[in-house]
């Protein structure tokens, strides 16, 4: 897509996640720290589950996905962030910005979908054992992806096509530490509430839409597991606790963040820190801590390469 737009903006300076050179030093060494930490087990669990046939279910399949879409959505923010705390200027291109909020969005609609298609997992696997191979096949996998290719895409699209179309012709400066639509359209010189109520629409809507949907199907789960034995049941119970830990901690400041009119509040910019590169991070390690399969895997991986 060719970027054009009348105006004369042609990059943006990002305020940064605080002005406190203090405290821009602690979140520069926690930030670091736990990136180093956390980013490698990511791969670590893409690397498992690619190695290991045994964890060929497309519970892995998804998880390994998983994986790799929130590793690489670490990717789109914080890498820039801990180069800003050492610019006094952090100045970011027209096209850049843009650029960054289209991936930012691909990822991040791409992580929602990809949790959806895991609950449709757990549903068919606990309430429909016995179509459950003839359902969740391969090809259903492969297909599933591809839906959640083009869906990221056309929604990324969309949040992009309306900021083109918008005039700059004031302030360039962008009240955060990274490229995000609510705070780009503030600084368009036009009366922007088309657009906000638009955008609000396409991200706000989606996002609670696939909450609620997250949290009937797991109502639906835990409640069609109440009849089994204990042992297929606890350990249904543990997978679905640890996905609905994970819906949570996604969608939680995603709702705070996209779901509600663009007024700025005092927690945004932390909120956005954990939603952007905290928590993506996260989100395969707790999968993985409360899989027994993965984490024997992991075991047995360690063993033959230490073995050498």
């Amino acid at each position: 897509m060719e970027i054009r737009n009348s105006t004369v903006m042609t990059e943006f300076i990002l305020l940064g996640l605080t002005q406190s050179r203090d405290i821009q030093l602690l979140v520069f060494v926690l930030v670091l720290i736990f990136y180093l930490i956390i980013l490698p087990g990511n791969f670590l669990i893409i690397l498992t589950i690619i190695s290991d046939p045994g964890l060929s279910a497309p519970l892995y399949f998804f998880l390994g996905n998983l994986a790799f879409l929130d590793a690489s959505y670490s990717f789109i923010v914080a890498p820039r962030m801990l180069a800003d705390f050492f610019s006094e200027r952090k100045v970011i291109s027209y096209r850049g910005c843009l650029t960054q909020l289209f991936f930012l969005h691909f990822l991040g609609v791409g992580e929602m979908f990809l949790l959806v298609f895991m609950a449709f997992d757990r549903y068919i696997a606990i309430c429909r054992p016995l179509h459950y191979s003839t359902i969740m096949k391969p090809s259903m996998c492969y297909a599933l992806l591809l839906a959640l290719c083009l869906g990221s895409f056309a929604h990324s699209f969309v949040q992009v096509a309306l900021i083109l179309n918008l005039p700059f012709c004031g302030p360039n400066q962008l009240d955060n530490f990274f490229c995000d639509a609510p705070q780009i359209i503030k600084l368009a010189c036009t009366d922007t509430f088309v657009v906000e109520l638009l955008v609000v629409s396409n991200n706000g809507l989606l996002i609670l839409l696939c909450f609620l949907g997250l949290l009937a199907s797991y109502a639906v789960i835990l409640f069609h597991l109440k009849g089994h034995s204990s042992e297929g049941k606890n350990k249904a119970v543990s997978t679905c606790t640890t996905h609905i830990i994970i819906v949570f901690l996604m969608f939680g400041p995603a709702i705070f963040i996209y779901a509600r009119p663009f007024r700025a509040f005092s927690a945004d910019k932390v909120v956005s820190l954990f939603h952007t590169v905290i928590f993506p991070l996260l989100n395969p390690v707790i999968y993985t801590l409360r899989n027994q399969e993965v984490k024997a895997s992991m075991r047995r991986l360690f063993n033959r390469h230490t073995a050498r």
